[in-house]
């Protein structure tokens, strides 16, 4: 019962920050997590957003801990976080805020919510971009620091994130969104603990941990053991190269290990994935193929063991850039899943296609103000032994949505004049892979530039037991007249009024041969039009 008030809680902070939120970002993509620690840090409730960001909450806390003592931390305190190497985020855009709940004199639980803003300074406008070759470039930087002091907001460290934005109006509607949100949950708890008492609520909390700890282990204990390996290819710092994610799954003992190593080193570009980035990717990927309805919390962590050697593209070091980190871990999901589902026969999937990321920034010609405009938009699943793929989806650690076209064309001077699925992308198989989606954007300003990140666009989503792979991503400039394409890293390319952006997002691997696809799916492809590729 106390395990789902709290999930209960989680929920309400995070309906609480989409309402009052205020970049389309966070209120329309619903870019952010909202969660509930136990006073020890682990993670107990975490409603279901962007699965990512539980890595960074995570290790928010974990810094928060080790940077200030218990004793120094007073009701009414408010942390934030955002910087990978210091402050445990997972690339910085996405603020942590962490509040500390008391009952009589001492902590007894934490909530925490991330928001991914849409430009927090650096060299490029939305503060991620694949082009950037140090974190130093990516935008303000952030250790737990003490943001609210007994109730009283810094207003020193608010301006200092506030001018190093492009657009400081969004972010201080959407920190003060966020500080809502913590102060509904603080609230929320607050009520279970003076309901239930101090005792009964924390010992209820870790019996939840334990009760998913031994779901785990149940399932890990029915895997033979063993160990699986996979590998895959991201794109690679220069145009033809690839740089690659190996990993071995060692299953022992009712528990599970993976290690990375042979994985290739960091890359001079931010396609890196950092620690908290690489341990939320994990557990999402044992929690869909090994128990999708357990609940996600940290007794999940206390039966999986990670090792990745330093200063390699999982493990990068400083100040190695990381910012679209998202995207290369969709890349390495399908590498663990592969790896896992060799010892579960039956459960796994093709490689997929990952989402692609759009930053489009100038000045809006309707109100003379400086935009950016921060989107990704969504690629495909692969297909499974049992059943097609999912078109136009995210991918496992991904959960934001594509910006409504309503939403995007009030906001920012753009006409989305294609919004459709692209057809024929997904692999052929017995069982064919999601169809990814192609995007038009017209352009309506006159000094707007666009920053393009993407992957799987040089290396298919693979498909397994005789499936194809999947169509490539591109981006392309003026689809119906010259076409010209553009590489998968792109910084700030102008675009001038009346020109056309296409985004089409790569589509996910066939499963099985084609010729075993039965007449009747067969049918349904041709009245659908999925037969022609494009």
């Amino acid at each position: 019962m106390i395990g789902r008030h709290v999930l209960a809680a989680a929920e309400e902070m995070g309906v609480t920050l989409m309402r009052t939120a205020f970049s389309p970002n966070i209120k329309e993509r619903n870019d952010f997590s909202t969660a509930i620690f136990n006073a020890k840090g682990e993670v107990v409730a975490q409603a279901e957003h962007v699965p990512i960001h539980l890595g960074s909450m995570i290790g928010a806390i974990e810094s928060l801990q080790q940077r200030f003592p218990e004793d120094t931390i007073k009701p009414g305190d408010m942390f934030i976080a955002n910087d990978p190497y210091n402050g445990g985020g997972s690339h910085l855009p996405d603020l942590n805020l962490v509040a500390p709940v008391f009952h009589e004199g001492r902590i007894v639980a934490y909530v925490a919510n991330i928001a991914h803003h849409a430009d927090v300074g650096g060299m490029v406008p939305g503060s991620e971009a694949a082009v950037c070759e140090s974190i130093f470039q990516e935008g303000l930087r952030l250790p737990p620091v003490r943001f609210v002091a007994t109730g009283e907001l810094s207003r020193d460290i608010f301006e200092i994130i506030l001018l190093n934005s492009r657009t400081p109006e969004e972010r201080e509607g959407d920190l003060n969104a966020q500080l809502a949100a913590n102060h509904v949950g603080i609230r929320a708890v607050t009520a279970l603990v003076e309901r239930y008492g101090a005792a009964l609520f924390e010992n209820a909390l870790e019996s939840y941990l334990a009760f998913t700890e031994r779901r785990f282990h149940a399932a890990v204990a029915a895997l033979p053991d063993g160990q699986y390996s996979a590998e895959d290819f991201l794109s690679g710092d220069e145009l033809g190269t690839f740089a690659r994610i190996a990993c071995t799954v060692t299953v022992a003992d009712g528990t599970l290990s993976f290690d990375f190593a042979g994985t290739a080193p960091q890359l001079n570009t931010a396609r890196n994935i950092p620690h908290q980035a690489l341990v939320a990717t994990v557990f999402c990927v044992v929690k869909a193929l090994l128990d999708p309805d357990a609940p996600a919390n940290g007794g999940a962590f206390r039966v999986i063991g990670i090792e990745a050697p330093p200063g390699c593209i999982v493990q990068p070091v400083p100040p190695g850039p990381v910012g679209t980190r998202s995207i290369s871990c969709s890349v390495l999901s399908d590498v663990i899943q592969v790896a896992l589902s060799q010892a579960i026969p039956g459960r796994s999937f093709a490689g997929s296609g990952p989402h692609h990321l759009l930053v489009l920034a100038g000045t809006d010609p309707r109100t003379g103000r400086y935009f950016v405009d921060y989107e990704t938009v969504a690629g495909a699943i692969g297909a499974q032994g049992h059943r097609d793929g999912l078109d136009a989806v995210r991918t496992l650690t991904s959960g934001s949505a594509n910006l409504p076209v309503e939403a995007l064309e009030h906001a920012y001077p753009v006409r989305v004049e294609t919004y459709a699925l692209r057809t024929g992308s997904g692999g052929a198989g017995e069982h064919r892979g999601g169809d990814g989606i192609v995007r038009d954007y017209r352009i309506l300003g006159d000094d707007i530039t666009v920053s393009l990140s993407g992957e799987r666009q040089d290396v298919a989503a693979p498909g397994v037991e005789g499936g194809a792979d999947g169509a490539t991503g591109l981006f392309m400039l003026d689809p119906a007249g010259m076409a010209q394409e553009l590489p998968s890293a792109v910084q700030q390319q102008p675009l001038p009024r009346d020109s056309v952006l296409r985004i089409a997002t790569p589509g996910g691997g066939g499963y099985g041969m084609p010729a075993q696809r039965d007449d009747a799916r067969m049918e349904k492809d041709r009245r659908e039009g999925r037969l022609d590729r494009r």
